[in-house]
């Protein structure tokens, strides 16, 4: 399917090598500021995910994006021109809803042909393109039926259908699976990253869903009361928080506050608030760390268990266990420190593993590239 927006006439793409640019972007509803400076470009090609809680300004940046709001400040650019005055039916972009929005009346093949009968297409070209929509999402046994009786992710297909049909150069996701079950989600997840590699098009998505945007995208930002936290690549979110917020948003994990007590290039010597000594990894944003307020970070599955004291005296702690939750392919732990501080730890569910009980004694230690010290 041609990736191009040609088909309106009155748009010219300047080939900057970016098919979104927000700079500077502000949103301000009756007073309260709803998106605060947001500055991103999203690449030719990218699956680009916008993350983040309920309220936090990613579906206000997704509507500026395809133009039914306008920014209080700030610009919006697709294909290097400038949208400010240009409508959403003007833009090169289509949106995919998560109620999806079809019409109950109209058949799928009708669905998907309604945009490119509103432009007044030739019935050979509406067909054809119909028809390679269909192919696309796999839904061409489907052309027949009505909305009504069709499952979520049939449902699904044809809002993406309806939206490819028109050949957008951005394609705008607005929590595309929320409304399915977890296991057609999964499936749809795997649908929506086969079209994206089939296509090349530039796919920019709005979600809360962390997994979803960790394996789907190729970059994601994280947003927060209307700011971007932090853009990066899902492996560099999840590994690499720049704040205490993306830390504890993304994926689980356990924060201690504390400051720095000593400073090497390659580590840090913190004393957390409770009077625990840690080795933490300097991670470098900007300036190195030095001294000052941090908040620490270790991922659950980089905890280690021990029933006896291991050799290294940093970052190893004498626990009791509190609770045991059997996952399946994994096991969760929660232990207490002598200090009263409560971590989360989680490890792979090994054949014939014994699985210690309640308030069993036990020891919890860490390496200290696993234990981030995030400035304050």
């Amino acid at each position: 399917m041609s990736q191009t927006a040609t088909q309106n006439q009155s748009f010219m793409a300047t080939d900057t090598g970016f098919d979104v640019e927000l700079r500077k972007v502000f949103k301000v509803y009756n007073g309260e500021p709803a998106v605060r400076g947001v500055d991103f470009n999203i690449h030719r090609g990218e699956f680009f995910s916008i993350l983040g809680p309920s309220g936090c300004g990613k579906t206000t940046t997704l509507r500026l994006i395809a133009g039914f709001d306008s920014p209080s400040a700030g610009e919006v650019l697709i294909q290097g021109q400038m949208m400010t005055q240009v409508p959403p039916y003007r833009r090169p972009v289509n949106t995919v809803f998560q109620s999806y929005a079809l019409f109950n009346h109209l058949t799928v093949r009708e669905n998907i042909a309604f945009g490119l009968r509103l432009k007044r297409r030739g019935r050979a070209e509406v067909e054809d393109r119909v028809n390679e929509a269909l192919k696309l999402v796999k839904m061409d046994s489907f052309a027949s039926r009505f909305p009504a009786q069709l499952s979520g992710g049939q449902q699904q297909r044809v809002a993406l259908a309806r939206a490819l049909v028109n050949r957008p150069a951005v394609l705008l996701l607005d929590e595309p699976l929320g409304a399915l079950d977890l296991k057609l989600r999964k499936e749809m997840q795997l649908e929506l990253s086969s079209l994206h590699r089939e296509l090349g098009l530039t796919f920019v998505m709005v979600t809360h869903d962390q997994e979803e945007a960790l394996s789907l995208s190729d970059r994601i930002a994280v947003m927060n009361h209307g700011k971007v936290e932090q853009i990066d690549t899902p492996n560099r979110i999840y590994e690499q928080p720049q704040t205490a917020f993306v830390a504890q948003f993304i994926g689980d994990t356990n924060l201690f506050s504390g400051k720095i007590e000593g400073a090497h290039p390659s580590m840090l010597w913190i004393v957390t608030e409770q009077g625990l000594k840690m080795k933490a990894n300097p991670l470098q944003f900007g300036k190195p760390l030095t001294s000052g307020k941090v908040v620490v970070s270790i991922r659950p599955e980089k905890i280690q268990v021990s029933y006896t004291k291991p050799s290294d005296q940093f970052n190893c702690f004498e626990a009791r266990l509190k609770n045991v939750m059997y996952l399946g392919t994994h096991v969760h732990y929660l232990v207490e420190l002598l200090s009263g501080d409560r971590l989360t730890v989680r490890q792979p569910n090994q054949v014939g593993s014994n699985h210690p009980s309640a308030d069993t004694p036990i020891y919890v230690h860490w390496s200290f590239s696993d234990c981030l010290a995030i400035p304050v």
